[in-house]
């Protein structure tokens, strides 16, 4: 089997010449460890900043070894107990076709009932998983966003903030939407949304402006940030009273670190905002549960859906991962094997 090596370190936004697809060994299988063949897997932002040397929440990926990442897979052969050949697992072992993975590589059987109600196992890696999930704990536990709090949620025709969006809209809040053109902004007004800014056509301020006037809202109670930049410092420009942010991402500047000019920072004092960044992981374990019977029930309804942007076969990983820049992707981008 194959998997992806990083070869070097990107300066800027990454390129093809900084990956390498290599075989990997076809070793022994050792006690807790299993071999599985992968079905597929997630590219997402946060994968950038691991490809840089320097401290973060994640590991940097090491040089010339597999990368990891997000991946739906079937054990073929298992030495770890609770797992059997057969079992359709959600585990760290992407960027690969398959092989050998142990318990750092975080293996978890996917729910039989959930896949028996016709589930699709992919839907483990966005709304039923790391990008689901995201979107939760950011707006309902971050933002402790309620009913009838005005959002505005940047790159909402991505898998994070389309889920955001069909969240806010499930419990009665007025949500406006940022995606960038036309095919984008007419999925999220699909999705629910009240209003959408268009970033790709005029400034995002303006239009935000102009959305509050017309919905009849005097500003935005909750901001989840997916970009930073232009959009961050509209939400502040905007923000009630006692706002909340949610700072998930900032996308804008993952490939080159330019300054963000604030014009508006100034207005977190008067108003009172709440900015809090955080990290799916942190919260995941302790809302598990209530995650999944709240998600499982909104896609059951058809309350929250995903459109898949879907590359086909191991060779097409990098350039999936690197569409993710340039906004080629609407929903989540997955690479099927």
């Amino acid at each position: 089997m194959k998997a992806w090596h990083l070869t070097s370190r990107p300066q800027g936004l990454p390129t093809i010449d900084n990956f390498a697809l290599r075989d990997l060994p076809d070793t022994p299988l050792e006690k807790d460890q299993l071999r599985v063949r992968n079905r597929w897997l997630s590219v997402d932002p946060y994968m950038r900043g691991r490809m840089n040397d320097a401290k973060s929440y994640a590991a940097s990926f090491q040089l010339d070894q597999p990368m990891t990442g997000g991946a739906i897979g079937e054990v073929l052969e298992s030495r770890m107990d609770g797992f059997a050949p057969g079992d359709l697992i959600l585990h760290m072992g992407g960027w690969r076709e398959g092989g050998v993975i142990g318990l750092d590589m975080m293996p978890n059987k996917l729910p039989t009932a959930l896949l028996d109600a016709g589930l699709p196992p992919q839907t483990f890696l966005h709304n039923m998983g790391l990008t689901g999930g995201t979107a939760w704990i950011g707006l309902l536990r971050v933002a402790a966003a309620k009913p009838g709090d005005t959002v505005f949620v940047s790159a909402a025709a991505g898998a994070v903030g389309s889920a955001v969006v069909q969240i806010a809209k499930a419990r009665e809040m007025t949500v406006i939407g940022s995606a960038g053109g036309a095919e984008k902004c007419a999925w999220v007004t699909e999705l629910g949304a009240d209003a959408v800014v268009d970033y790709k056509s005029a400034p995002v301020l303006p239009q935000l402006a102009a959305a509050l006037e017309r919905l009849g809202k005097g500003g935005i109670d909750v901001y989840f940030d997916n970009v930073g930049g232009e959009h961050l410092d509209a939400a502040f420009a905007t923000a009630n009273d006692f706002a909340r942010f949610a700072i998930c991402g900032m996308i804008d500047v993952y490939n080159d670190a330019k300054p963000q000019e604030m014009k508006y920072l100034i207005r977190t004092i008067p108003a009172r905002i709440r900015m809090e960044g955080f990290i799916y992981t942190d919260q995941f374990n302790d809302c598990m549960e209530e995650f999944y019977a709240d998600m499982s029930g909104l896609l059951a309804s058809g309350a929250v859906t995903i459109r898949e942007t879907v590359h086909e076969g191991i060779e097409a990983t990098p350039d999936a991962f690197l569409g993710l820049f340039s906004g080629k992707n609407i929903g989540k981008m997955l690479v099927r094997l």
